[in-house]
């Protein structure tokens, strides 16, 4: 399959970034939970923020906001996604939720957004959603039909496959972004020095992930919050709004880039302390 065809077949934005490796990710998933908080620590402890990046990324494309919200007190955890499937991910992610001792807000980022509606489903302790620059799918929805259901993605033609053995035997594909069009298609807000170590860093996405038709939705039960940023040129402005409208949410527009969490992590921690002050 040529690179061109498989850009045409998913033509799908999807996110962002990094620089730590994927064992700091992992580190960081597996110590926090067991300390966002105890029982009996006190009516006022904050809730738990657990953070989920999307494709292309790591959880270290939340390091400046984790900083903001570590300096207000929030407990924080920054979740390694696989990004092996919408299914299996969420999964994994309902696991780690399990852990966490208290409610917790979740926040996604791009795909991540798919995750979190799915996983947060059935959920007693998620109390608020958060979604920067992210998918919000309905049922059976995927990334790439959200992505491509009103104009304004460049994505696809920025993609490189890389075929590769699935675990069951299958042939699938490993989707990167070019390097040389990182900066420009991904973080054309962010200096030119980070987004060179995002695109060195990025981690893959599963071709397939993007085209999974998402769960029940969450957010059709959790109060959510949705950050549209307005520069986006993975997921359009218009489609970030129609979803944000459609589920009801509390809305900000920046103007960003789909990097938003890390060109503007001041605005992006601002809606999550927002949506952390309605919980219990």
């Amino acid at each position: 399959m040529t690179r061109h065809s498989l850009a045409q077949r998913i033509r799908i934005p999807l996110t962002l970034m990094a620089t730590a490796t994927v064992a700091t990710a992992l580190l960081a998933a597996s110590i926090a939970p067991a300390s966002a908080g105890k029982k009996g620590a006190g009516t006022d402890r904050k809730p738990t923020v657990v953070l989920v990046h999307g494709a292309f990324a790591d959880s270290s494309s939340w390091n400046g906001v984790v900083k903001k919200l570590r300096g207000d007190g929030y407990p924080v955890v920054a979740v390694a996604n696989p990004l092996r499937g919408l299914s299996s991910d969420s999964a994994y992610l309902k696991e780690l939720l399990a852990t966490i001792d208290g409610p917790v807000v979740l926040v996604g980022h791009s795909y991540g957004g798919s995750v979190i509606s799915t996983a947060a489903q059935g959920s007693d302790k998620v109390e608020a959603l958060v979604f920067v620059a992210a998918f919000l799918p309905e049922k059976g929805e995927s990334a790439a039909v959200l992505a491509a259901k009103f104009p304004g993605s460049t994505l696809g033609e920025a993609l490189v496959p890389v075929p590769v053995t699935l675990p069951d035997g299958s042939a699938g594909a490993d989707l990167y972004i070019d390097r040389a069009k990182f900066h420009r298609q991904f973080a054309a807000d962010v200096s030119e020095n980070t987004t060179d170590l995002m695109a060195a860093t990025q981690r893959p996405v599963i071709g397939a992930a993007l085209e999974e038709g998402a769960g029940e939705p969450a957010w059709k039960t959790i109060p959510s919050w949705v950050l549209v940023a307005s520069e986006d040129q993975n997921i359009p402005a218009q489609t970030q709004r129609f979803m944000a409208e459609r589920a009801k949410a509390h809305t900000v527009e920046v103007r960003a880039s789909h990097a938003v969490s890390v060109s503007r992590p001041d605005a992006v921690a601002d809606l999550i302390r927002s949506a952390a002050r309605t919980v219990r």
